[in-house]
């Protein structure tokens, strides 16, 4: 019971994250978030619509051509800034997982820690990992043969439940170097630390709509990035196998690339999440023949 003069507490409510803007969810549906150990009521969260996943592609859409059309250069650069803001807003990240998971502030810290280091290591991809995969190909006749990579397009990546920050920038980093734009569906469990990066994302160098965040039921909300028409590929990180199933089968219809990753918890921290093949799940290879000599 509050005491005469005493402040109420005033609870956040999180928002989304669409063509860099925060939107409330236009289905006006909420989810509450407590504290795992006391039962306290912490904040509030959009559950995201059908409606909001379509705003977000139209966003990611939008904004694909001019990110693609970037240097690769230019795009690690804007991703290594995005650690920089991270790192910058650290303590007040790791509370936000604190009270959101119930770990303790070290353990969140060294999450944050963790990520930051994940997308530093992507960046310093984003201008190699094409002179590593693509290749000159040898043909016996007077053409050049060159195979390199292009970006898919509109990418969806389905977050675990844990550990919700490093599976997420995991996710991201690997799509947006390509030049891809991406539509993240945050952990279920724990997205305060999601929307929190939203934050981030939002104050750092990333053109508005690259990168989208939406935080709601993974069930209700995976037929329809299946079905989508203007999703050109999914990454499902989510662990879970009745998403990765109907995630199969909603996309055999529009025959988009689906992404199964099968990574424990404590396999997102180590080699395994730090894998430069993840690059190439929403990259396409192009083959071109050129005439020699002209």
């Amino acid at each position: 019971m509050k005491q005469k003069g005493e402040r109420a507490t005033i609870h956040k409510t999180y928002k989304l994250f669409i063509g860099g803007k925060f939107p409330r969810t236009e289905s006006g549906r909420y989810l509450n978030i407590c504290h795992p150990k006391s039962g306290q009521h912490i904040a509030s969260y959009c559950q995201a619509s059908r409606k909001d996943l379509r705003d977000s592609v139209v966003a990611a859409r939008k904004a694909q051509p001019d990110w693609s059309a970037m240097s690769p250069y230019l795009r690690g650069q804007i991703l290594y800034r995005i650690a920089e803001m991270l790192e910058g807003r650290s303590a007040s990240v790791a509370a936000e997982i604190s009270k959101g998971s119930g770990v303790s502030i070290s353990t969140a810290k060294s999450e944050i820690n963790n990520t930051i280091d994940r997308i530093v290591y992507y960046a310093g991809w984003a201008d190699k990992y094409s002179q590593v995969f693509a290749s000159t190909n040898s043909v016996s006749s007077s053409y050049f043969n060159f195979s390199n990579y292009e970006p898919t397009g509109v990418v969806a990546a389905i977050c675990p439940d844990e550990p919700a920050l490093l599976a997420l920038a995991t996710l991201m980093a690997p799509a947006i170097l390509a030049g891809n734009s991406l539509i993240v569906l945050a952990s279920e469990q724990s997205p305060l630390a999601a929307i929190t990066l939203a934050e981030v994302i939002a104050t750092s160098d990333v053109p508005g709509g690259v990168v989208n965040i939406l935080s709601g039921n993974r069930a209700e909300l995976a037929p329809h990035f299946a079905n989508h028409m203007d999703i050109n590929a999914i990454v499902d990180g989510s662990g879970d196998h009745q998403i990765a199933s109907v995630l199969k089968k909603g996309s055999s219809t529009n025959l988009k690339r689906v992404t199964i990753r099968e990574l424990r918890k404590e396999e997102w921290k180590g080699s395994k999440g730090r894998d430069p093949y993840f690059i190439l799940d929403s990259a396409e290879l192009k083959t071109l023949w050129h005439p020699v000599g002209t």
